[in-house]
């Protein structure tokens, strides 16, 4: 037997000493656990054997075999707290999407009872070889940051005293402006601030693919879709937007503060540049332009007619940059400078390992995000969720369910 084995055995012989253990605490007590409380006390036994009381107390206390899904049933509805998925380690993803309102419509208990709640439907979902978790905290829906505070500090707590060893990482996406200025102050008094990371979900707006906006209608809406629009115009009080006949033309729609319903794509005016062709002139708003692109190429106010950089050096004098030079040698030859040859590994092996040894935390902390983005933006499905219950937290919606067939029973198998 094992030092580790031994120690298990001796946090197991303090608790049956200190009061018999019953048939679910024998089974809540397994090695596994045990080795979780060791850890996290530094594999000290008396006080892993007293925090593992603390926590079979509490759970008695707490009722956790009582928990149910029909008691939460509003938010498995809005999707406030629920498993997302898994990732390639196969560690459960919890996602949290609490909004500001939700402590004034419910209890700080109720609360604490749906966290329990979505970690215990977690922890079933985990295959044998994994016993930690992932958190990720939605803050996009806080506009307080002690608000927000006051409801993630209470969760690392209690995931720290009772589920010790079990989250992997924890990150918050989009906290309120103040927040990090308060985490900076609690950070040194929070047991788990080391795997608590801070994002912000703009660092990943490039990843967005277009096949997605399907799934989001806020981004689908922005689009413009061409076999929806109608050709003409669509005229309101205060502007217009006309389609082209034309589609192949560089603008397909034109925007005007003013009823111009007849109007066509380009400009209005006579204009010396012609209708509108398809050059850098009208390719973008001429009260973005330089003063030298809003008129011809070769054409100044008094009508006389230069090359285009001689325009260029009429209106905008600048500095002359120092010409381009080699020095020379007595004999009015150039002279090469020798180029400062690269420093081998050899020589300076610091050089190649700079970049490892300088990547900022932010960089870290994003590149561990990047992975978790997709089931961050997935859809929330309430079957799925529910499908991932096991009795009896799923509740009577996931014992009897309607779409179990019933096979057909004849008379005389009944009797």
């Amino acid at each position: 037997m094992g030092k580790n084995d031994q120690r298990v055995e001796a946090v197991l012989e303090l608790l049956r000493k200190q009061a018999p253990l019953s048939v679910k605490q024998e089974k809540f007590c397994c090695t596994a656990c045990v080795e979780r409380f060791l850890k996290a006390k530094g594999d000290h036994v008396k006080k892993a054997a007293k925090s593992l009381r603390a926590c079979l107390s509490w759970r008695d206390s707490f009722g956790i075999d009582n928990l149910i899904a029909d008691e939460f049933s509003a938010e498995l509805t809005d999707g406030v707290a629920y498993v997302a998925g898994h990732d390639q380690d196969s560690r459960p993803i919890l996602i949290f999407r609490i909004k500001q309102d939700y402590p004034k419509l419910r209890s700080q208990k109720m609360f604490t009872r749906l966290v329990v709640f979505t970690l215990e439907v977690a922890i079933g979902t985990m295959p044998k070889n994994v016993h930690q978790m992932i958190i990720l905290f939605d803050a996009s829906f806080f506009r307080s940051a002690s608000a927000f505070l006051n409801l993630f500090l209470p969760t690392l707590k209690l995931v720290a005293d009772f589920y010790p060893g079990r989250l992997h990482s924890a990150f918050l996406i989009d906290p309120p402006a103040l927040f990090s200025y308060l985490w900076k102050g609690v950070r040194p008094f929070v047991e788990l601030s080391t795997v608590t990371m801070i994002i912000s979900s703009l660092d990943f707006e490039d990843s967005l693919d277009f096949s997605d906006f399907a799934a989001y209608p806020r981004a689908s809406s922005l689009r413009f879709d061409q076999s929806t629009a109608k050709i003409g115009s669509s005229a309101s009080s205060r502007f217009s937007f006309t389609v082209s006949h034309h589609f192949d033309s560089l603008k397909p729609w034109y925007l005007s503060l003013t009823d111009t319903s007849a109007s066509k794509v380009g400009p209005t005016s006579p204009s010396p540049l012609g209708p509108a062709l398809i050059s850098p002139l009208n390719a973008r708003s001429l009260s973005f332009a330089s003063p030298a692109a809003r008129m011809p190429r070769g054409v100044i106010n008094d009508g006389s007619s230069y090359s285009s950089r001689l325009t260029r050096k009429s209106l905008f004098p600048s500095t002359p940059l120092p010409p381009k030079s080699a020095p020379m040698d007595g004999n009015g030859k150039k002279v090469n400078q020798p180029k400062t040859p690269r420093p081998s590994f050899l020589q300076s092996p610091a050089v190649f390992f700079r970049r490892e040894c300088h990547v900022s935390k932010t960089e870290k902390n994003r590149e561990a995000f990047r992975p978790l983005l997709k089931f961050y933006r997935r859809p929330y499905d309430e079957m799925i969720y529910r499908s991932k219950m096991r009795p009896p937290l799923g509740g009577l919606i996931s014992i009897v369910t309607p779409n179990i067939r019933r096979r057909h029973v004849s008379m005389s198998q009944r009797f």
